[in-house]
């Protein structure tokens, strides 16, 4: 079974640099997961006019408000079957801010249908992405959030276009300092700028196999919907 990762990029999943096939080539069977602990130098918000919006969506660890320069980071992946028997890989990101710990989670699943990557945002998987991804000619890899919709019960609705955001996300692995180096940019199409952070990491894997996949990374509710 290949992983999201590798069934999204095809063949393009070769040209990654080998640290970052690494780190998303693996899969819910491999008994292993990734744990990443490394140093964001700035996050970032928008103007003041975002600022309620990211603290709304800090309700459910979808980005937030909190800005800050040298900031201790976690990256949680892990691979699991969800409840509905789907491929799942968790990006939960940790953020150690001004004495407050903020997260910002993820869950993604393969659409056989669309053949794509759905991105679910946060604890609840009320905000589901498009994930487009390509591979640049150093082996990094770029990721780019494309329609988003609304999930709720009852509720599946493409989101209009003020209340969206384009997600693109950059990662590369530098082999002078030997570590994983990240760059992640939210804008919205009106009001531009919303989010950000910039880094670098280290990852360390963990063994699935004798320790379960943590409750603490998974949402508390799932979503049957692509």
């Amino acid at each position: 079974m290949n992983s999201l990762f590798h069934t999204a990029l095809g063949a393009d999943f070769d040209r990654l640099h080998p640290r970052l096939r690494e780190r998303f080539g693996f899969t819910s069977t491999d008994g292993r997961g990734c744990v990443g602990n490394g140093v964001m130098d700035r996050v970032w918000r928008g103007r003041a006019y975002t600022r309620p919006f990211l603290a709304l969506g800090a309700l459910r660890n979808i980005m937030f408000p909190e800005q800050g320069r040298d900031v201790p980071f976690t990256i949680e992946n892990y691979a699991y079957t969800d409840t509905y028997g789907r491929e799942t890989l968790t990006f939960v990101r940790t953020f150690e801010l001004h004495h407050r710990r903020r997260r910002f989670d993820a869950t993604m699943v393969w659409d056989p249908y669309r053949e794509v990557i759905v991105d679910y945002l946060g604890t609840h998987q009320h905000i589901a992405a498009d994930l487009h991804l390509r591979v640049d000619d150093e082996g990094g890899l770029h990721l780019r959030s494309g329609q988003m919709r609304l999930r709720a019960p009852g509720v599946d609705t493409a989101l209009p276009t003020a209340a969206t955001a384009v997600a693109e996300v950059h990662e590369r692995y530098d082999d002078t300092a030997d570590v994983f180096r990240i760059d992640v940019r939210v804008t919205n199409p009106w009001f531009g700028p919303v989010f950000g952070y910039t880094g670098a990491f280290t990852l360390g894997h963990v063994d699935t196999g004798t320790t379960p996949v943590p409750a603490s990374v998974k949402p508390y509710r799932e979503q049957a919907r692509y």
